[in-house]
């Protein structure tokens, strides 16, 4: 956990701070003002929409945002630095394109937490609430914090009642057992996330529950016990069912999404051109990206991606114990490359970028010192939550900002340390939802929806 002094410390600015944001960044909201916005009920929403694009696993920030090419040799990795379109910041020569759009995005290079297993530290980074223990076997349990989109769904929902305010894909995310961080916990299953568990690259990608049988039409639906039975027959589509969801709620929200050609629509990715489906590549990633655009255009409050169902290698994670360089320039970098530069720029082409807080993170890092295993393979890299990169575009974040910095050999926070905490806090004070504001457990105890304070510097 982190203690008040941390929290202090990580508010505080360094003079290599100032620097690398620029004067710009100090028009944002700081802390007075953003007190004396709270203690109105007032504050000033920057975006409408956040897109989370989790990437399960942990990538390595040393072999991507933050080289360290001076490094000594077993450390600083085989990747060479290349310019981007920010003069004097340089990214990895396995993202060529990501190099041309690296100036639209603010980096925080200073996040750090002490969770080394995948379902905790994954828990932290998507609930902003540290668990309990570090534990691979940590369940998920009604003690335990809501998904950030559950919250945002409870104090933001989207402003249609037919279009979800918060849905995940393509995955339901698993170490061994599911990660807990998913779901809505003690908020209520209504603000479960909706969730697509259909990969967007398959050419029979659909829903069932948006496509009504040509017998029934939509007049029909009123009758709740024709919808009980069409969604009955198609409940397949929800990995986690009618039991994790609570029928009535799922119900009502289907109900909703059917009788909407917004949403439906939304879903269609036959309507978008081929090339530009070839852009964002024909992979789950690649047509996540494009999926999850054309959910924020549908104006779902919070979109979240999930890069790989599960933490090891053959099946798509960022999880390099071994062959870390291998895997990161033949698979990973290559599809991220593809997609999220597509996504930046159509996002910014369609006039979403400035209302939309894309965020891209991992739930830590990896380590500085290159590893060999036996088992997992040479050239590895492990777990290594003490310092790693968090990327934020559009939302109003100042382009081209970094905040913080890692040591010489990217080991652990230099300046202005950051942590999950802060991050959550940023996201809700983005959207205009006070960081302070409180939710009750099912002991019906007051908790705050972030513990951390918001990186106001990063923002215009």
């Amino acid at each position: 956990m982190t203690s008040c002094h941390d929290f202090r410390s990580a508010c505080r600015l360094s003079r290599r701070s100032l620097l690398s944001i620029g004067a710009a960044g100090f028009t944002g909201l700081g802390l007075p003002a953003l007190l004396r916005a709270s203690e109105s009920g007032q504050l000033r929403a920057r975006a409408k929409h956040v897109l989370f694009l989790h990437q399960f696993g942990g990538p390595s920030h040393i072999d991507t945002f933050d080289m360290k090419p001076a490094a000594p040799d077993g450390i600083r990795g085989e990747f060479k630095p290349i310019a981007t379109d920010r003069p004097g910041v340089t990214v990895t020569e396995h993202l060529p394109r990501f190099a041309n759009v690296l100036g639209r995005f603010a980096q925080v290079r200073s996040v750090h937490h002490r969770m080394k297993n995948h379902n905790s530290a994954t828990y932290y980074c998507l609930t902003g609430h540290a668990p309990p223990l570090d534990d691979i076997r940590l369940r998920d349990t009604l003690e335990l914090y809501p998904a950030y989109g559950s919250t945002v769904a409870k104090f933001r929902p989207a402003d249609d009642p037919s279009v979800p305010s918060f849905v995940t894909f393509p995955y339901v995310l698993r170490d061994g057992s599911v990660t807990p961080g998913q779901s809505a916990s003690f908020l209520g299953k209504p603000y479960d996330p909706f969730f697509v568990g259909q990969d967007p690259s398959r050419a029979e990608f659909r829903l069932p529950e948006l496509s009504l049988p040509a017998s029934m039409p939509v007049e029909r639906l009123d009758d709740r016990r024709s919808l009980l039975r069409l969604i009955d027959r198609q409940s397949d589509l929800l990995g986690w069912s009618d039991s994790a969801r609570g029928i009535d709620a799922f119900n009502d929200r289907a109900l909703g999404m059917l009788t909407s050609p917004r949403v439906k629509n939304a879903f269609d990715l036959s309507q978008e051109p081929a090339k530009l489906r070839d852009d964002y590549g024909r992979t789950t990633y690649g047509q996540s990206c494009l999926l999850a655009r054309r959910l924020l255009e549908a104006d779902v409050r919070f979109v979240t991606v999930y890069y790989s169902q599960t933490i090891t290698g053959n099946t798509g994670g960022w999880d390099t114990h071994g062959n870390n360089s291998k895997q990161l320039k033949e698979r990973l970098l290559p599809t991220t490359d593809q997609a999220v530069p597509t996504l930046i720029a159509d996002l910014q082409a369609r006039g979403l970028l400035d209302e939309t807080l894309v965020v891209w993170m991992g739930e830590f890092g990896r380590s500085p010192r290159i590893t060999n295993s036996q088992k997992l393979g040479p050239d590895g890299r492990d777990h290594w939550p003490m310092c790693y990169t968090v990327l934020f575009a559009g939302g109003g974040v100042t382009p081209g900002a970094i905040y913080g910095a890692s040591d010489r050999i990217g080991a652990y926070p230099a300046s202005d340390p950051v942590t999950p905490d802060d991050i959550a806090a940023t996201m809700f004070w983005a959207l205009g939802i006070d960081p302070t504001t409180e939710f009750y457990d099912t002991l019906r105890r007051p908790l705050p929806i972030a513990a951390g304070r918001p990186i106001t510097p990063l923002f215009s």
